[in-house]
């Protein structure tokens, strides 16, 4: 009987210290190494329209999180899974496997449920929208990341190959050369982590504020003079 208490004792003994360790002190100390060092970062790598590190306050986004962009003069991002679109609150993929015809060929929406959208856009439709949308031949190959969901529907970047082909879309919307554009991809174009690890690739969010700041939108006066028109996508 008191082998047992003595075990049961020293069961006891160590489940607090190790729940102590797991739940308290590990966390803390993690927490206090993060808001030390890397405050930023822990906070949410947040950026102003600036591209700037920001605060909750005057934060526009996430470099770590994508955000939906539709109008033509914006880089436009992968497609997403999350709820609507990118939303952060409801982060997922498509759960589809390569060979599913859903994935390939879409759904159309039923009519008789008129009151709920059920359709769903496969990847020959969102290769032909991407097309279209770019002004691309029929036969032009189209990037992977431009026709497909990532896991968790918030990838903030997409490939330089993707940003390219949408250099002619953009130039034309803010009325600039496309070279400048193509120049633009380039310089934004990050490379491999650590120039070990990925691949290179293009940040949405910050792209296209950088765009606003370098490329702006460009419109003629009545009087036939160019002139930068403000922004109020972001």
């Amino acid at each position: 009987m008191r082998e047992l208490i003595r075990e049961t004792a020293v069961s006891l003994r160590a489940t607090v210290v190790i729940a102590l360790l797991g739940c308290l002190f590990y966390p803390l100390a993690v927490y206090a190494i993060g808001h030390t060092v890397l405050r930023w970062q822990a906070d949410g790598s947040l950026i102003d329209k600036h591209g700037e590190a920001a605060g909750p306050d005057e934060a526009v986004g996430s470099r770590l999180l994508g955000q939906g962009f539709k109008a033509p003069e914006y880089f436009h991002p992968r497609p997403s899974a999350a709820g609507s679109g990118y939303d952060a609150a409801n982060s997922s993929g498509t759960n589809l496997g390569p060979i599913s015809d859903k994935l390939l060929n879409g759904v159309a929406d039923d009519p008789k449920t008129k009151d709920v959208d059920e359709s769903f856009a496969g990847i020959k439709q969102l290769v032909d929208a991407y097309r279209a949308e770019n002004k691309l031949p029929a036969g032009a190959l189209v990037p992977g990341d431009a026709v497909t969901r990532s896991a968790s529907g918030l990838d903030p970047d997409i490939t330089p190959a993707n940003a390219g082909l949408q250099a002619t879309r953009i130039a034309a919307a803010r009325g600039v050369a496309i070279e400048e554009v193509r120049a633009f991809v380039a310089r934004e174009t990050q490379g491999r982590q650590w120039g070990l690890f990925g691949e290179p690739r293009f940040n949405v969010l910050e792209a296209n504020l950088a765009l606003d700041r370098e490329l702006p939108k460009r419109t003629t006066t009545p009087d036939g003079k160019v002139a930068a028109a403000p922004s109020t996508a972001l």
